[in-house]
């Protein structure tokens, strides 16, 4: 099992510019690293609130005893009213940390990866909702074409989906294995270095856990949150997830001038937020120590 590494760690908590007396929102614990660095920096009355949505992330926040601690189990569409719910009226930083984590890859009955043969699950919350196995047992094969193309941006999903539809008729599929040699056989090739099944694996885990739309209910969630002067620091993993996050902050750094309306200067309504810096990318170092890394891209803004 891969050793956990949190990705770009000091960098995201340089970008949240912790404050000692700060509070602070850690959006998705994980295991802990991001929390743990932006505890480094809180003096005895700071605070700081983590969410995550799987019940194992909420079980090993358990174990870290600290007063300025709390940990909740929640998705990303919960912000606001779990920040409520905890006392938290205002933050002065949100962190997001965007996709799936090396536990859960590495943990082969949740069914993540192709890599070990496991129960078809995928869900980051065990808990609730429906399973990949479920899902494509049912879905049309429009849809599931759709949802492969789409979030996992792969040019060979028509017939991917129409190889899932036949082998679902043959039998139920249920396990890691079967879904990866359905797509292998589906497959006529294959960027260098890159399984056949790591576009569809990607697709239907966005799909089965509505991570895309969760993020996109979760930004505004994240910006009304914060105190003037607080940041939003947010690592994607892929161009997905970038491409909304990159969006949503230009659309808050621009002013939201009414459509043929005429202002005077004095008039102009001012930006919510303002970037701070460019997009950030992991070291070489950090790569040379986690491969994982490599997609990785930070962005953050202040709230104004």
């Amino acid at each position: 099992m891969t050793a956990h590494l949190t990705v770009l760690r000091e960098e995201a908590v340089d970008a949240l510019a912790v404050r000692a007396a700060g509070t602070y929102v850690d959006a998705t614990y994980g295991r802990g690293g991001h929390s743990r660095a932006i505890l480094a920096r809180l003096g005895p009355h700071g605070r700081l609130l983590a969410l995550d949505r799987d019940p194992a992330a909420v079980r090993a926040a358990q174990a870290l005893a600290d007063p300025r601690f709390t940990i909740r189990h929640a998705r990303f569409s919960a912000l606001a009213a779990t920040a409520q719910a905890a006392g938290v009226a205002r933050a002065d930083g949100v962190l997001f940390d965007l996709g799936v984590s090396s536990p859960q890859l590495d943990e082969g009955g949740r069914g993540f990866s192709f890599r070990a043969d496991a129960p078809l699950d995928m869900r980051m919350d065990p808990t609730a909702g429906e399973t990949a196995a479920d899902w494509l047992a049912r879905a049309s094969e429009a849809e599931l074409r759709e949802v492969i193309k789409n979030y996992g941006e792969e040019r060979f999903a028509r017939p991917i989906a129409k190889a899932i539809v036949a082998a679902r008729a043959r039998e139920p599929i249920r396990t890691t294995r079967q879904l990866a040699g359905i797509v292998a056989a589906a497959v006529r090739t294959r960027e260098a270095r890159q399984d056949p099944a790591t576009r569809t694996f990607q697709a239907v885990r966005i799909h089965v856990n509505q991570e895309l739309a969760e993020l996109s209910l979760a930004l505004p969630q994240a910006r009304d949150l914060l105190a003037p002067g607080g940041r939003l620091v947010v690592i994607s993993f892929h161009s997905l997830e970038d491409r909304i996050v990159k969006r949503f902050l230009q659309a808050e750094a621009r002013p939201p001038v009414p459509e043929r309306l005429p202002l005077r200067a004095s008039e102009m309504p001012r930006a919510r937020m303002r970037i701070v810096g460019g997009p950030v990318r992991p070291s070489a170092a950090e790569l040379a120590a986690n491969p994982r890394a490599r997609s990785a891209i930070l962005r953050a803004a202040e709230r104004i």
